[in-house]
Order: C-alpha cells, then sequence, then structure tokens
C-alpha cells in the first residue's frame, strides 16, 4: 500500500495525508439543503428559494459545496490571488462530491467560466479552469478550457447595485471559433470558484443556451450566504 506524504491541513494546520483533514470536512463541509436554482441554502423541504421562483436563472440546476465563509473564503483567496494550486484538488473534491450527491443528469462537458485577458495576466491562471479540469477528472467527465471566452473585462459585479450588474455583464462572453458544433445539443457544467449575484455565470450560461447547448448545470465550490 503506498501512503501518502504528511502535509499540514490547510484549514486546522494539523498534521495529515490530505490537503484538507477528514475531521475538518466533517466540521466545515457538512452537506446542506441547497436551492435547484442558485444553490443557495433553504430549509429542509424546500427546492427552490422565492427569488429563484420570482426569478428563475438560466441554469437547469446549481451545486455548492460550501457557503463563501470561514474556512474556506481563505482557501479561495488563496487560489485565487496567490497561485496556491495545492488546495485546487481537495475544492475540486469537494465540489465532486456535492455534484454526486445532487444526482443531476451528467454532462457531456465542463467548462470554466473565464477570465477576461487583464486577470489572467494578473493572476497567472484561472482559478476556474484548475477547479473544473480536476472535477471532471474525478467525474470521469470530458473538459473543455476555451470554448467559452470572455470578450471583455468587467468590474466585480459584487460592488455595484443589484440593478446595473446584468447591464455590466450583457455581452461579455462569446464562443470560440468552431466551438458551437461541439456545444450544439449537448448538456454542459459550467464552473467557477465562488457565486455571489449569479450574474456573471447566468450570463455566461445564456450565451451557451444562445449557441444550441441542450441545457447548462452551474458547478461552484463556494456559494455567498444570504445577507
Amino acid at each position: 500500500m503506498i501512503l501518502s506524504p504528511p502535509t499540514q491541513c490547510a484549514v486546522c494546520r494539523g498534521w495529515s495525508a490530505q490537503r484538507v483533514c477528514d475531521d475538518c470536512r466533517a466540521r466545515h463541509a457538512a452537506p446542506a439543503p441547497r436551492c435547484l436554482g442558485c444553490a443557495i441554502r433553504v430549509p429542509d423541504g424546500v427546492a427552490r428559494c422565492g427569488a429563484c421562483l420570482a426569478a428563475p436563472l438560466p441554469f437547469a440546476i446549481a451545486v455548492a459545496a460550501v457557503d463563501y465563509q470561514f474556512p474556506w473564503s481563505a482557501l479561495v483567496t488563496a487560489l485565487k490571488f496567490h497561485a496556491a494550486i495545492d488546495l485546487a484538488q481537495p475544492m475540486a473534491a469537494l465540489l465532486a462530491e456535492a455534484v454526486r450527491a445532487r444526482g443531476s443528469a451528467q454532462p457531456a462537458l465542463v467548462l470554466p467560466l473565464p477570465l477576461g485577458r487583464l486577470r489572467l495576466t494578473e493572476r497567472g491562471m484561472n482559478q476556474a479552469w484548475e477547479l473544473a479540469r480536476r472535477v471532471a477528472r474525478q467525474l470521469k467527465l470530458q473538459t473543455e478550457a476555451h470554448a467559452l471566452v470572455r470578450r471583455v473585462d468587467t468590474p466585480h459585479l459584487a460592488d455595484l447595485p443589484r440593478e446595473s450588474r446584468a447591464q455590466t455583464i450583457r455581452g461579455a462572453f462569446a464562443l470560440a471559433p468552431g466551438a458551437a458544433t461541439a456545444l450544439h445539443g449537448r448538456t454542459l457544467a459550467l464552473v467557477d470558484d465562488v457565486m455571489t449575484t449569479g450574474a456573471t455565470a447566468a450570463e455566461a450560461a445564456r450565451t451557451l443556451l444562445a449557441a444550441g447547448a441542450a441545457s447548462v448545470q452551474l458547478w461552484v465550490f463556494a456559494r455567498t450566504p444570504a445577507p
């Protein structure tokens, strides 16, 4: 039997064979009932939150592994802004578990939410792709890094008034040349690290649906809790 070398858990700093230990996963990533449409926490027995009933997002289903709060917000920051690529694997493992638990239709392709050129240059990598390719590998699915592209950089939508977000992000995405044929009629999964307002992922999903995708699922590692 091959044993993994010891390392420090990124959450509790205790010694473990994994980057996030089993105790921290059990303590901080316990499964919770979530809205089918936006993955926000809901009471037991509730399928969709009031916001999704009033104005559904364009996702066939939305899945989140954890809430965007302690300790996971620190891991997201480390991956996104400090290139802590070693955290992508345990984060992807939690997301893959959440996808399996949800039991939704298996997508034909897993796509990352693309970054604009400026942010990609600043960070040196797209954290959504680092998660997407690892989740796809664990679920034995195909993935495509560049089918969906971001045409323009936009400001952080969480800093904008709610009524301005959809307008700001409109037209920000497009399909790469030749990608429409590969995506047409297929069920897709769109992967990102965090969902806050949902406006960015929704615009990306609408772009894919307009290009002929049969449906788009949203898989995010962390979901910002309701205020």
